[in-house]
């Protein structure tokens, strides 16, 4: 039987409602693409109104809202839920009823290895199964997919659908303690930090994941009526997943967020370290811990928020630096080709629609 902690249980972070201006690697919109025909590409593309040149800029960006619309729109499109990545069609409805399966679940574990069973059921080629190993839980993965790309997206798929649906199950995020690939690095694989665990590894001799084994017996928190909400919010839901809002990035997140939402001035280090009772050598030390960093968070807000800003707003380039807290335009430009190596007027008339005729 496996084991149970209170200490465990307790210290999960609560579930939040997903509020943040995410975006998503344009990698996975190429991916997501790629078993469709040209026709349908199109289409797919119009209708979460991504633009086809922001294919070129490896670099670049859509926002999460685009990407769930791309995702819904290449399932509609192959009739399956599953990109066309595995022989067997994830028709559509598939996820729809692998979800109201797990209801009857008492707690995580069992919700867990129903998901399991659910994907062993609906796909031939990608699969898992859940192990204990000392204490640590862990879902391996089997995929037979032999393309190399196609190999690598039916990996990345699969494993945000499981650990989405452990999140959901619990009403929570599961904090994964590590995450291992059996591929090589991808050139997106800064993206795993948050989809997966800051602890990645690649080309290891199985794909994997793991967390604390005591969290198999957090009881299940959801419902026929929150099971109804979040059908209506996935694909989002479910690749968004909960976010840690207890651990300290997410805390100096908080704390900077309005100077992106408002244009306040961005804090020194030192300041936000004293605001939060430690020295500034304790924060940036469990900020690490986390993999993550002052400099970085900051660069994520801001990034983030240019592109939401570049693509859904008609302020121009020098009013979005001075929004963003750059003494100069060219400051602006400077970290925005660094982040998306492009410059912010060139990435916004590639994500702008053609103008009608």
């Amino acid at each position: 039987m496996l084991p149970s902690s209170e200490a465990a249980i307790a210290a999960l972070p609560a579930a939040t409602p997903v509020e943040e201006k995410d975006t998503v690697s344009v990698a996975f919109v190429a991916a997501a693409l790629a078993r469709l025909t040209e026709p349908a590409r199109a289409r797919a593309l119009a209708a979460a109104g991504i633009q086809a040149e922001l294919l070129r800029t490896p670099q670049a960006r859509v926002t999460a809202d685009a990407f769930a619309a791309l995702w819904l729109a290449a399932a509609r499109e192959l009739d399956d839920e599953f990109f066309g990545l595995d022989a067997r069609r994830m028709k559509s409805g598939s996820f729809k009823l692998l979800c109201r399966s797990l209801l009857p679940a008492r707690d995580l574990g069992q919700g867990l290895r129903r998901v399991l069973q659910g994907f062993n059921c609906l796909l031939d080629d990608v699969g898992g199964e859940l192990l204990q190993r000392g204490d640590e839980a862990v879902v391996t993965l089997h995929n037979r997919v032999a393309e190399p790309e196609a190999h690598r997206f039916a990996a990345e798929t699969f494993l945000v659908l499981v650990h989405g649906l452990m999140c959901w199950l619990a009403g929570r995020r599961i904090p994964l303690r590590w995450a291992r690939f059996d591929y090589p690095r991808p050139a997106h694989a800064r993206e795993y930090a948050a989809m997966y665990s800051p602890e990645s590894a690649f080309e290891a001799a199985e794909t994997a994941i793991a967390f604390d084994a005591a969290l198999l017996a957090v009881p299940v928190a959801q419902d026929e009526r929150s099971l109804k909400a979040f059908l209506a919010a996935a694909p989002r839901s479910v690749f968004l997943k909960y976010r840690n809002e207890e651990g300290m990035a997410a805390r100096v997140r908080r704390r900077l967020k309005p100077c992106v939402e408002s244009g306040a001035e961005w804090p020194q280090f030192e300041t936000v370290a004293a605001e939060l009772h430690l020295s500034a050598n304790t924060l940036r030390r469990r900020l690490a811990a986390e993999g993550a960093s002052y400099q970085g968070i900051k660069d994520t807000l801001r990034r983030d928020a240019a592109i939401h800003l570049l693509t859904g707003s008609r302020l121009s380039v020098e009013a979005i630096a001075a929004r963003l807290g750059y003494e100069d335009a060219s400051a602006f430009h400077r970290a925005f080709r660094k982040w998306l190596n492009t410059q912010p007027g060139e990435y916004r008339m590639r994500a702008a629609p053609p103008p009608s005729t």
